[in-house]
């Protein structure tokens, strides 16, 4: 083994440390953005209403592209018939609710507006990783696996200063509101290309014999880039006035992200294409200068032999296995979110303070989420093939329901002490062991090799659930009504029975794939064109 692999590793993992850290740098600045933002409009009508007008434009084109790229899935699963007709319904109906429950209504910024506004300002970074994972594929096969991690630094580096100073400069006469969600969009982008290209690069670049744990290094990359980013917040807010923070803070900590993304730029300078890439653009000799640097010699005929096998395996129709795999994946990545992992990710220090902690306290706290998230994270890595993953998915569906559904009652008679604490700690640590990593290996396991472009539908549904469950959690958490009712408790409650319905999906749909090759699995999906030739000849 040559330690070149191991530099190489550490390079392609500050994608995932990046994409942890853009995705939870925002959870320090919620308060400060809704207060620069949001509040300053309140006492100017001629600003609120320009700002909701181009709010509405905002949203209405990144609609339009999240239904144009689930028009191109439709295409794939029916025929052209039947998906135009599909999309039409789609347009029609979804485009009279959208036109009467949000486009129509007056320019006004009312609490539920402002909600809506503050939600999708926190997640609006989730529309450029849709985008940014529907790239990926073309951006790796044009570009390449290192170039598009360059890329994607590049993005970082843009989203950062532009997130810290919307107002700094400004082009087509967008307001700073609009700029902003621009910049997070921005961002996002390079976390759906870094999603995608990081843990692709280790796999095509590591030795076969510890290909699996190299590319787990990616995961561990994102919790850690998560749990340094908890850090630096606490650092910048610590001791400091609320004034300073709504004013200066929010800004520092979102151009933090500049250091860690320069330094990505310019350590993926220093490593080398992929052998498969290489291959694939006809640089055979290139390729096989970087399987020396990585393996044995008398390894790298193999190698380079399986290499070119690779691209000689036919694609098949996705619905060549049937519906079930692809509902399967499809669920998979939806309860992932469901379950309200990123509300609490994202909304951490918001979610103390509603708890009725001081910043600093606050702040202290995400840190301790972090840290849970990243050694249970761990744990799972090192359990996973000795539990099986069916039965850890289970359990941390049981601990996620019990501990959501704990905290919302806790919230709601007002008792928000160490019990609070707790349940949300137990909450991480269930899904960190579980549904966190676990999904991931599932889904790279039950897609059978020919149809494994259906995993692209999967991942993109994933950062849609995310998008909407991070979206809608300041409408529920915010809503005077529901306050005053459920006090605060009402949005853990809908996470904890989401969490109920995930351990029921797991327990009767979801097979268990610990010890099976991925032959062996697709045996498990009977190949739709067998059923049809057996139902005839009956």
């Amino acid at each position: 083994m040559k330690g070149n692999i191991f530099f190489i590793t550490a390079v392609a993992s500050l994608g995932g440390l990046l994409f942890g850290y853009d995705t939870a740098v925002i959870s320090g600045a919620v308060s400060a953005m809704e207060d620069y933002f949001l509040f300053s409009l309140e006492g100017n009508a001629t600003e609120a209403a320009v700002a909701v007008f181009q709010f509405k434009i905002t949203l209405t084109v990144c609609v339009v592209f999240i239904l144009l790229l689930f028009s191109s899935f439709l295409l794939k699963f029916f025929s052209r018939t039947k998906a135009y007709l599909l999309i039409a319904s789609i347009v029609v109906i979804g485009g009279i609710i959208y036109y009467n429950q949000f486009l129509s209504l007056p320019n006004v910024l009312s609490e539920n507006l402002r909600n809506s506004i503050l939600g999708f300002m926190v997640s609006s970074a989730l529309v450029g990783c849709i985008i940014g994972a529907s790239l990926g594929d073309n951006i790796a096969n044009s570009i390449g696996r290192r170039n598009g991690l360059l890329l994607s630094s590049l993005l970082f580096v843009i989203s950062a200063c532009g997130s810290a100073y919307p107002d700094g400069v400004s082009f087509l006469h967008l307001d700073t509101l609009t700029l902003f969600i621009i910049y997070r969009i921005i961002g996002g982008i390079g976390v759906g290309v870094a999603s995608m290209l990081a843990p692709l690069y280790i796999a095509e670049m590591a030795p076969a014999k510890i290909r699996g744990k190299l590319v787990s290094c990616n995961q561990f990359a994102i919790v850690t880039g998560m749990l340094v980013v908890y850090f630096v917040n606490y650092f910048i807010v610590k001791g400091q006035p609320l004034e300073w923070i709504n004013t200066y803070g929010w800004r520092y900590m979102f151009l933090s992200e500049t250091i860690p993304a320069i330094l990505f730029f310019l350590f993926l300078i220093f490593v080398p294409k992929t052998p498969r890439f290489q291959v694939m653009k006809g640089n055979e000799n290139e390729a096989v200068k970087v399987l020396e640097d990585l393996n044995k010699s008398s390894e790298v005929p193999k190698i380079l032999a399986d290499i070119k096998a690779s691209f000689k395996v036919k694609k098949a129709p996705w619905l060549s296995y049937g519906w079930a795999v692809v509902i399967i994946g499809i669920l998979l990545s939806v309860f992932q979110q469901f379950v309200g992992i990123n509300v609490v990710l994202y909304y951490a220090p918001e979610i103390f303070k509603g708890m009725g902690m001081e910043t600093d306290a606050s702040m202290l706290q995400t840190i301790i989420v972090g840290v849970i998230n990243m050694l249970f994270t761990i744990l799972a890595i090192f359990t996973v093939d000795n539990f099986g993953r069916k039965r850890l998915m289970l359990i941390g569906s049981i601990f996620m329901a019990i501990s959501m559904i704990g905290l919302g009652s806790l919230l709601n008679a007002q008792q928000t002490g160490l019990s609070a604490l707790i349940c949300m700690l137990l909450y991480i640590a269930a899904f960190a062991m579980s549904w966190g990593p676990i999904t991931w290996v599932l889904l790279a396991e039950i897609f059978p090799n020919k149809i494994k472009g259906v995993m692209a539908v999967a991942v993109a549904v994933q950062w849609l659930a995310n998008l909407l469950v991070s979206w809608t959690f300041p409408m529920m958490n915010n809503n005077t009504r529901l306050n005053e009712l459920f006090n605060h408790g009402f949005a853990y409650w809908v996470y904890g029975f989401m969490a109920v319905l995930s351990g029921y999906f797991i327990w009767k749909f979801v097979p268990e794939t610990k010890g099976k090759t991925l032959e062996e699995m697709e045996g498990l999906w009977q190949p739709k064109l067998e059923v049809e030739s057996q139902n005839q000849q009956s």
